[in-house]
């Protein structure tokens, strides 16, 4: 295990331990507070996602979560709301996109697609990133496709020794508790419908 991944597993259960420490939502509601606003809430901090373990294998959002190469990722499952997703299911494979990947699109994409109103272009893009399964970098070079969580298809290339996904190379695999978070260099993006 190369000392990035082990430095972000480390990293991952110090967030953790900070995430578990912190309050769930308002303490202290006042009779003027709308309903509707405190069951979103409620909503969108409840879940297998917020529940604290720290016995059990990290599953593929807490690993991304203790990874400081993918901060933005983080950001962008938060902002879309899919946090129970990547806990709920498995087993799954996460195609990681690092903080550089990020980067590299074109200037004000992610904080584009991070306003409330994108939600659901950002989901998308995000399930296109997450195949259902848990198979290795070298078992990936059987496949031509993968079917995405998007109900889009992916196309999986070799070349020498590097696999691509969507056009992203894998350059680390981590195993996790519910699949397996495959890093790599690219923001995949969905084929327009």
């Amino acid at each position: 295990m190369t000392s990035t991944i082990k430095l972000s597993m480390i990293g991952l259960f110090t967030l953790l331990m900070i995430l578990c420490s912190c309050k769930k939502g308002p303490q202290n509601e006042t009779k003027d507070s709308g309903q509707n606003e405190s069951a979103v809430t409620s909503e969108y901090t409840e879940g297998q996602a917020f529940i604290e373990d720290d016995e059990s294998t990290p599953n593929v959002l807490q690993i991304a979560i203790g990874s400081p190469d993918h901060s933005t990722l983080v950001a962008a499952v938060q902002a879309a709301q899919l946090e129970n997703v990547l806990v709920n299911a498995g087993p799954l494979m996460v195609f990681a996109p690092t903080n550089d990947a990020f980067d590299a699109l074109p200037d004000g994409t992610v904080e584009d697609l991070l306003k409330p109103e994108n939600k659901d272009a950002l989901a998308n893009i995000l399930k296109y990133h997450v195949t259902p399964g848990n198979y290795s970098k070298e078992f990936l070079r059987n496949f031509k496709k993968l079917g995405q969580a998007n109900d889009q298809s992916v196309p999986v290339e070799v070349k020498g020794d590097d696999v691509f996904v969507g056009g992203a190379k894998i350059i680390a695999s981590v195993p996790a508790g519910n699949g397996i978070v495959h890093v790599v260099d690219k923001v995949i993006l969905p084929p327009t419908q």
